[in-house]
């Protein structure tokens, strides 16, 4: 670290904040079975079994730090590694069971304590829960009455995958003569996907705190990231304001922390690059509270004041950020949060003489990709890029729906290499990026807890 280190203040009420989202994951049962029915209520006479996230490993005995399957967690909140969920409508003695890794003392003192078979039923909700071990002799039976066996199959579901598709074999194999057993392999993202869209007040309440404690980070960020400042340590500053507000908060992806040209790389992550004189710093960070995830963008000068054309183009991206905003609101097509934006950035790309032509044609012809590439925005909660669909199956765009989650984050990157375009304005990159709630008559900005106004970042920077 050289003389420009900088530290994070713990939050206060970050002891409360854990126990929330402690008692959200695993002990709040009652949100987790009424998810279930509902899943349930879909698959009608269908039987559907979802595997926990499988256990990676980093480099020969070191593991990557475990995360649960996001549906897994939805409909469970087990968060052990190892797991087995079927859920049966037809069973009543069976409709949510666990199968778990077992207790294990020895095992136990070296990678933690285990929920059991016992603890799925207790603190989980199962209804009959066993051993992982007895899944194969198990299975057979919990899946045979049923039509439909709905099952995701993954790029990394390995063992898993194959023990389904060797049971749906089997039945091809006896159903004509037994008449039982499932013809059919269904995802089971055809219901989760249109569930998980639509937050519930728990979880737009760990949504909010996630957007609170982003916010803090940022907030963090624009003060400490000064001239001689490395990229890496405002990235270990969001670290460690996240962790510091509670046992179960940390980073919901991995942040980016570019300065001058570095922003105009989209996913820019290596953050090795010290801060200059007069650089502006991007900063794409959110924070993880309870396995929901916020996701913000800021933009700011390292010397304190945007020099004219950094904040010309500036000011074309919160144009295009208010804009986009505005278009959020029950009933919308999704797709005008996207062409609010670009008709925006389009302009002002003419205005700044980055573009020429009439505004229809450049977005007729996808002209303006060269500088804004991506689109506006993704759905947000449980993943960064959360499930659920954008378009209906005709092809239409989905309508926007109170209590969906997005964010809205459109961006003008203009590359140091860039030809034909004004010389100031090459390598400069900005993008915003809010996160924004649909409500009943318009809309919520989760994140407003860390300011966009240029004159408002120039005095936090001054600070």
């Amino acid at each position: 670290m050289t003389d420009t280190t900088i530290a994070a203040e713990p939050a206060e009420g970050a002891i409360e904040s854990a126990e929330r989202a402690n008692a959200v994951q695993a002990g709040g049962t009652g949100a987790f079975r009424r998810r279930r029915e509902r899943f349930m209520e879909g698959i009608g006479d269908g039987v559907a079994v979802l595997a926990a996230a499988p256990e990676l490993v980093k480099s020969r005995d070191t593991d990557v730090m475990y995360r649960q399957n996001s549906d897994f967690f939805y409909l469970t909140g087990f968060l052990e590694p190892g797991a087995v969920a079927v859920l049966t409508p037809h069973d009543a003695g069976h409709r949510f069971t666990l199968f778990v890794r077992p207790r294990d003392p020895e095992r136990e003192t070296w990678n933690g304590r285990r929920a059991g078979v016992e603890g799925a039923r207790a603190r989980f909700g199962a209804d009959a829960a066993y051993d992982v071990a007895e899944l194969d002799e198990r299975l057979k039976g919990l899946v045979e009455p049923a039509d439909a066996l709905w099952y995701g199959v993954r790029a990394d579901g390995g063992a898993m995958d194959a023990r389904m598709l060797k049971l749906l074999a089997g039945f091809r194999g006896t159903r004509p003569r037994a008449g039982k057993g499932p013809w059919d392999l269904r995802d089971p993202a055809q219901l989760l996907d249109r569930m998980r869209l639509i937050k519930e007040p728990g979880e737009l309440a760990l949504m909010r705190e996630a957007a609170e404690l982003a916010a803090r980070g940022h907030l963090a960020a624009m003060r400490a990231g000064r001239p001689g400042v490395g990229e890496w340590e405002v990235q270990a500053l969001l670290d460690q304001t996240f962790r510091a507000h509670s046992a179960t908060s940390g980073t919901s992806f991995p942040a980016i922390v570019g300065s001058a040209a570095n922003a105009t790389i989209l996913h820019y992550v290596t953050n090795d690059r010290r801060i200059e004189e007069g650089d502006l710093v991007l900063v794409d960070a959110g924070a993880d509270v309870g396995f929901y995830c916020s996701d913000i963008t800021r933009v700011f000068p390292a010397s304190g004041r945007f020099t004219a054309p950094q904040r010309a183009v500036y000011d074309v991206v919160l144009r295009a950020l208010r804009a986009a905003v505005a278009a959020v609101r029950p009933g919308a097509p999704v797709t005008d949060v996207h062409e609010a934006a670009r008709r925006e950035l389009v302009q002002g790309m003419i205005d700044l003489k980055l573009l020429e032509g009439e505004p229809e044609k450049l977005i007729e012809d996808e002209t303006f990709k060269r500088f804004f590439m991506h689109n506006t925005s993704h759905w947000l909660g449980l993943d960064v890029h959360d499930a659920g669909p954008y378009r209906e199956p005709d092809g239409t765009p989905l309508p926007l729906q109170p209590g969906m989650v997005l964010t809205v984050e459109p961006g003008l990157y203009v590359p140091e290499d860039a030809e034909n375009v004004p010389a100031e304005l090459r390598g400069i990159g900005i993008r915003l990026e809010d996160d924004v709630l649909v409500t009943e008559d318009g809309h919520e900005v989760l994140t407003r807890g860390v300011p966009v106004d240029p004159d408002e970042i120039e005095r936090i920077c001054a600070r």
